[in-house]
């Protein structure tokens, strides 16, 4: 799932120039995410590591990633 992550990310930073800050995913994929982490590591201590938000959406067929001022100043 990281690697998956990483070309999502690389690819729209080549894309935009800017990194993304938000990912969308649905319940299935944050379990794998999740899976990527040894179990001390919460949610919120992932989405640190990613520098991102993550959004859980039942509705997200496959992973993606977007950037949105809203979410820049939540995470400042």
């Amino acid at each position: 799932m990281l690697d998956y992550l990483y070309r999502l990310v690389t690819g729209f930073e080549r894309e935009h120039g800017m990194r993304p800050n938000i990912l969308y995913i649905n319940p299935e994929h944050c379990e794998y995410l999740k899976s990527s982490f040894d179990e001390r590591f919460s949610m919120g201590d992932i989405m640190r590591m990613l520098k991102m938000e993550v959004i859980v959406d039942p509705s997200s067929v496959h992973p993606h990633v977007c950037w949105t001022h809203a979410a820049d100043k939540h995470a400042s």
